[in-house]
């Protein structure tokens, strides 16, 4: 039993796995470099109120804290590195004009994401700041999709979301800033699809109805525009 010693949800990764992780990790940093995308390396843990600053509660129950014994402060082992790299941009470098960073490295989650089988994951990704236009968000969409192919993924399915167009189609259903808003915002931002189902709504289902009409009629909207 390979991981008799290990805690749940935490393995060994042994060959050749761990050599086709390697050199995937390395094929996609070299890619993220050839688009000038500059690597820095964050550490594992910070203390607790700097690793979730503007961050989600959803991140705070992800993370694991440790005291420091050197200082007596509580400390986090990182879940995510993107606010990190966000922290870096913001407090290190701040730079002027656009930055353009790329990273990977472990995570230690408290609970198994998802279909995920382990808590400890390897986090590879790009970000792109300092340049609010379209331009930014399409360069780092088609970065993202160059990725995947690189990694032998096909038959992709790119799911966008915003939360301006999830506003306008609260407006249209009349729920915006009501709490049955509220519910449905939380359902939709945790990606609780069985809370976002009308069955499940009771006395808002109503309410879920109104917003199923507003998205099938603005795909329809787009469809003939």
């Amino acid at each position: 039993m390979r991981n008799w010693v290990l805690p749940e949800y935490i393995e060994d990764i042994l060959p050749p796995e761990a050599e086709a992780i390697e050199q995937l990790r390395r094929t996609l940093i070299d890619h993220f470099r050839d688009h000038h995308y500059r690597l820095v390396q964050p550490p594992l843990v910070e203390h607790l109120d700097s690793l979730l600053t503007g961050t989600g509660h959803d991140l705070e129950l992800q993370t694991f804290k440790v005291i420091d014994p050197l200082s007596g402060r509580l400390l986090g082992v990182r879940a995510d590195i993107t606010p990190q790299v966000a922290r870096i941009d913001a407090h290190l470098l701040n730079e002027p004009g656009v930055t353009r960073l790329c990273y990977s490295g472990s995570v230690l989650r408290t609970v198994a994401p998802g279909l995920a089988r382990t808590r400890e994951v390897l986090q590879i990704g790009a970000e792109l700041y300092g340049d609010a236009n379209i331009d930014a968000d399409c360069e780092v969409l088609a970065l993202l999709l160059s990725s995947l192919s690189l990694a032998g993924a096909s038959a992709l399915h790119l799911d966008l979301g915003h939360v301006g167009v999830y506003r306008a189609l609260a407006n249209s259903a009349h729920i915006a800033g009501n709490s049955a808003d509220s519910e449905l915002f939380t359902a939709l931002r945790t990606k609780a699809a069985n809370q976002g189902r009308a069955g499940n709504w009771g006395a808002n289902r109503e309410v879920a109805g109104r917003m199923a009409r507003c998205i099938h009629g603005a795909a329809g909207a787009l469809r003939t525009g």
